[in-house]
């Protein structure tokens, strides 16, 4: 397995593709939420996007870390459908923390994934509420000293 860790213009095209394509099979088709996945975000100079590549060099799974002022989000967190349960969300995870350092993160995670995103010290910091069909809670992680992304 490779991790991938770069900025929209050091994205290999063809590995765009495949992630803009994971991305879209995972929340538009198999969960069923139409909704504008290219928001601008992933083109923006802070955005790192966090890409798995298999052995063969295929996407198996992908997030989003974006700047948003005082504080990192990550997002679009995606694993391919037949790589789950191997582990790989933490990788993912693992990386994302890595680039956030000890700046305040925030996430939007899907209820039933809050107890993952609690073992990298993520707490529920409001309601439950409906995103495209999918119920979420927002999450965060306090900063625990100077900013890092």
């Amino acid at each position: 397995m490779t991790v991938l860790t770069v900025g929209f213009d050091d994205l290999p095209a063809r590995t765009a593709y495949d992630v803009w394509r994971l991305r879209q099979q995972v929340f538009v088709v198999e969960q069923d939420c139409p909704y504008p996945d290219l928001d601008g975000r992933d083109l923006e100079e802070a955005t790192r996007h966090v890409v798995l590549l298999d052995e063969d060099d295929r996407v198996v799974g992908t997030l989003r870390v974006v700047d948003d002022g005082d504080w990192a989000r990550i997002g679009r967190v995606v694993v391919a459908h037949e790589a789950r349960g191997r582990g790989l969300a933490a990788l993912l995870m693992d990386e994302a923390m890595v680039l956030c350092g000890d700046r305040e993160v925030r996430l939007d995670a899907q209820t039933g994934l809050t107890g993952f995103y609690a073992a990298y010290g993520f707490e529920v910091t409001g309601p439950e509420f409906d995103e495209d069909g999918v119920m979420h809670v927002p999450m965060r992680r306090e900063s625990t000293g100077p900013r890092s992304l």
